[in-house]
């Protein structure tokens, strides 16, 4: 679980929590016409441009069709293929249609690249194309996406921490097969702490995330010996803004999904492991 700060002015915002920030670089940028977009909810998005409530998706440049009203879905994240990069009816600002690339690797192939973000207007046509952009500021649609991208790296960020003893192992990087984004369906763990929420308001949290995604990860077996798939749940909370800063502030809950026995130990040799060793007094208190 991580903390992160988003700073409104900036491409991407300082972290706390990132220990394997060493492991990518900057991601960089690109420019195109159609692509994929991403499922966004912002049922809870406050509609001023100083409290944004991100969504939360990488997406992949799958599709190179003109045809941007095609209902055609990637099953690699339920999006359409292809959503328009054009203004939008009535709308007054122009905005940017250049996209970021990621630093998340895509597929079980080098070929297959880097996961890519939309650009801004892509964002704003997938919101009016679910109903959900009315009331969006024009001018917060650029900060939108720069706090959007920042969490997934932040994301992949802890993935890589959750699978660096795999990696060690089989000297080869993990890398993204697909998300799918549940915004409506709480993960147990959010469940349960909500739950210990409305009996210890003043311990546990009583504010649901605002966004969850499942992230299926590939997983080295071992250079050319194929991929295992690993399921990882990201819960997505915000935080009050930054007393000294005023930037607003967001907590991700990346763990992976108790789908076997290797994820179950993973899980407690990571929670209760430090707890352990502060009992036997193997952890010295400051």
């Amino acid at each position: 679980m991580g903390w992160f700060w988003a700073d409104k002015k900036s491409n991407y915002a300082n972290t706390q929590g990132l220990t394997s920030t060493s492991r990518s670089s900057s991601p960089s940028s690109s420019s195109s016409s159609s692509s994929s977009g991403c499922p966004i909810d912002y049922s809870s998005f406050n509609k001023s441009s100083s409290s944004l409530s991100p969504a939360v998706c990488p997406v992949v440049n799958t599709s190179k069709s003109n045809k941007d009203d095609e209902e055609v879905l990637n099953p690699l994240n339920n999006m359409p293929m292809a959503i328009s990069s054009e203004l939008a009816p009535g709308q007054k600002i122009k905005l940017s249609t250049e996209r970021t690339i990621s630093t998340i690797p895509r597929g079980e192939n080098d070929d297959q690249g880097l996961w890519e973000y939309p650009s801004p207007q892509q964002m704003l046509n997938a919101m009016l194309a679910k109903g959900k952009g009315d009331g969006i500021p024009e001018d917060a649609v650029e900060s939108m996406v720069e706090v959007h991208n920042f969490l997934n790296e932040g994301a992949w960020q802890q993935i890589l921490e959750w699978e660096d003893k795999y990696t060690q192992e089989t000297k080869v990087e993990p890398r993204l097969k697909k998300f799918t984004g549940k915004p409506h369906d709480l993960s147990p763990k959010a469940k349960m702490y909500l739950w210990l929420g409305s009996l210890f308001p003043d311990t546990f949290n009583t504010v649901p995330p605002f966004d969850r995604h499942d992230w299926t990860v590939l997983r080295s077996m071992g250079r050319n010996e194929g991929w295992k798939e690993v399921r990882y749940v990201i819960d997505y909370y915000s935080a009050p803004d930054d007393e000294e800063t005023g930037m607003p502030a967001f907590m991700l809950d990346t763990r992976p999904a108790l789908d076997s026995v290797e994820s179950i130990r993973d899980r407690i040799v990571t929670f209760a492991g430090p707890v352990w060793r502060k009992a036997m007094g193997e952890i010295d208190e400051k």
